[in-house]
Parts: C-alpha cells; structure tokens; sequence
C-alpha cells in the first residue's frame, strides 16, 4: 500500500474519478470536503462546491468507492482568505482571482493540517494539471485536455505544496473522467461543470458584493474620457473591470471602454477599442516554481482564458518582475494572474499591477 492520501472532494465528477484512480494506483484514500459556506454566501442552498448538496454528493461517492470521507468546517477562513480578498480587490479597482487564492491559501495551504493530522502524505484533487515529481522539486505542466487544463490556477504553490500534490487527471480527458463515471455507476457521472465561482450565483458578481458588502461600502464617483470630459456619475468603482463596455454613457461616436480605474479619486477612464491595447506591464508577488534566470523569453497567459502570447520576462528587485509582450493585448487587467509557460511548463507567475493612473487631460 502506497502513502495515505487527503483528497479534496467537491463533490463533482472530477474528485470523484481522481479518487477511484488514486485507489487503483495503490494509495490510501481519505475523502475529505470543506464546508466553506458563509452564513451571507447567497448560494449556499445550490449545489455548488459552497452548498451542502456536494457534501452530500461527495460523501456517497467515498462510500460507493470505499473510503471514508470527513467533512471540515473551513467557513471562516474561506470568508477571511477569499470572499473578503474578492470584495476588496474590487474595492481597490482591481479584478480579483479567488480560484487562485483558494488554492494556494485553503485546498493546498490550511487543509495540510487535516491531511498531517490523519496521517496523509499527499493532497490530492481533481486538477487538469500535470504535477511530475523528481527527487529534487516538482514540476508543474499543462493538462493534457486544452479545454480543461487547469494549470494557470495553480501558478502560486509553493515547491513544498506541488511536491506533497496529487492530480490524477492532468494526462486524461473529459470524456475518459465521465465514462469512468458511468463504468463506477456513480450518481454524479453527468453532473455539469461548474461554469463561475462558486460563491457567486449566476457570475453576477456586483448582486454578491452588493448582499457581501452592501451598498455604503462601494466608492461612487465620476465617469471621464481620456480628453477631461465629465461623462456622468457612477455607483461604485466596485462595478467595473477593465474592458467593460455595458453600464457607460452613450452619446458616443464609437463604442466606448472602461479603460483604467483609480480608486485614488473614484474614477471611471474610459476610451476606445484602440485604448485598451498595451504590451508592457509588471507583476508583483513572483512565484517561480523553476529558476528561469533574470531575463528570458516565455509565453504569458494574462487571464485564464487567454491563449497566450510570447514576451520578455525581466526579473526586477523585491520579487517583481516586468513582462514585455512581443504583441501587444487587449484589456491587461490590473488583479489578474499572468503566468509564465515554457512550452507546457509552468514557469511560475504573478499577479499584474496597475500602472500610474491615467489622469484626465
């Protein structure tokens, strides 16, 4: 019997096949699931991966695999470590990625504890991600399914949490995870990919932080172009990403962008399709997970759907680094991840900053 295994059950196809597969590799298999539901998580009745209906899932799955399955109660420190950095970022004018957070900061960082509590060697789960490990550090590539691959949101471990993690399906396909499923008789073989944070219904993030933070908490202020011009009031810098056209004055003879945010002055710029356009922005909060050195090319994924584009990365001083993109992208968005590929390897990664505001004329 190969090392015990904390598994981290959503209660979703995904977990649920990763565990038979670690079973089958020879690993003992302990199911477990955080309930991470907040007392004002307004999705908390669904059956979402913050609602008890996956803990239910999940715990008929380990009795029809055969291994026992636990429930932790992780609420508080998913509200601490990841609705509250959620709220904030957009308080901040920045868009925020919870994925990442939760699991560098829950899945990977607190639940470490349980696992060395009940005797487990590994964490694993239910990634599109390829974790290799060699004697000296772990390597982390792509998912072999393009359209699953999950490796961007695991930019942010640490070499001590990829060496002690498991993913199972990171060389197989969607297809392969479901008949599977179906050869187990599994109750959750045709359950639907979530499609949107889990706490946040419908991806209507502005309902969640209106009903999280209410409406005092958000920085109304003006909507300018970039020549000076007062365009009207807003509600909230809170409501707007970079890139957003809906929810902007008309009057224009071009379709008009929200551009940059200042949350310095609660300023909405907004310009044209051609403003959003830029090929040079830093990162900071650097995670490399193998040493790139201090100037080298890669490509560079600046949100999870992105397909990618080439750059030149230059490491800078105080864990920053400065991408330069060989071509130049649409809506750069200050709070997202950028991660760096070398080829299907993950490289490392981090999170864009914001440049100096751009100031009305």
């Amino acid at each position: 019997m190969k090392p015990r295994v904390l598994l981290g059950m959503s209660g979703g196809v995904d977990s649920s096949v990763a565990g038979y597969l670690l079973r089958e590799q020879g690993y003992d298999v302990v199911g477990v699931t955080m309930k991470v539901w907040p007392q004002d998580c307004i999705s908390r009745a669904e059956d979402k991966c913050c609602g008890p209906q996956a803990v239910a899932d999940a715990r008929g799955v380990a009795h029809s695999l055969g291994f026992p399955h636990y429930v932790v109660d992780e609420a508080d420190q998913f509200e601490r470590l990841v609705i509250d950095y959620f709220s904030s970022e957009y308080q901040a004018g920045r868009t925020p990625n919870p994925c990442v957070m939760c699991n560098e900061k829950l899945k990977f960082g607190n639940l470490w504890e349980k696992a060395q509590a009940l005797g487990c060697a590994y964490i694993g789960t239910g990634h599109y991600a390829i974790i290799e490990h060699h004697s000296d550090r772990a390597v982390l590539r792509k998912g072999v399914d393009p359209r699953k691959d999950q490796s961007y949101f695991l930019f942010s471990l640490r070499q001590a949490q990829l060496r002690r993690a498991l993913t199972p399906l990171g060389s197989m396909q969607k297809p392969e995870i479901r008949q599977i499923a179906h050869s187990l008789g599994l109750k959750v073989a045709d359950k639907a990919d979530s499609q949107e944070i889990c706490f946040v219904p419908g991806n209507d993030y502005k309902a969640f932080l209106r009903s999280h933070l209410g409406a005092e908490q958000f920085h109304p202020g003006g909507i300018y172009d970039l020549e000076g011009n007062f365009l009207g009031e807003h509600g909230g810098i809170e409501m707007f990403t970079i890139g957003q056209r809906k929810g902007l004055p008309g009057g224009s003879a071009q379709p008009r962008y929200v551009i940059d945010l200042d949350p310095a002055t609660n300023r909405v710029i907004v310009g044209a399709a051609e403003d959003l356009v830029s090929d040079d922005f830093q990162i900071d909060r650097v995670n490399w997970i193998t040493d790139p050195g201090d100037s080298f090319e890669a490509t560079v994924k600046i949100r999870y759907s992105h397909p990618g584009t080439r750059a030149t990365v230059t490491l800078l001083e105080e864990g920053d680094a400065r991408v330069q993109l060989h071509e130049a992208q649409k809506a750069v968005t200050p709070g997202q991840a950028a991660v760096i590929y070398d080829g299907d390897i993950v490289v490392g990664g981090g999170w864009i900053c914001r440049a100096a505001a751009l100031q009305p004329a």
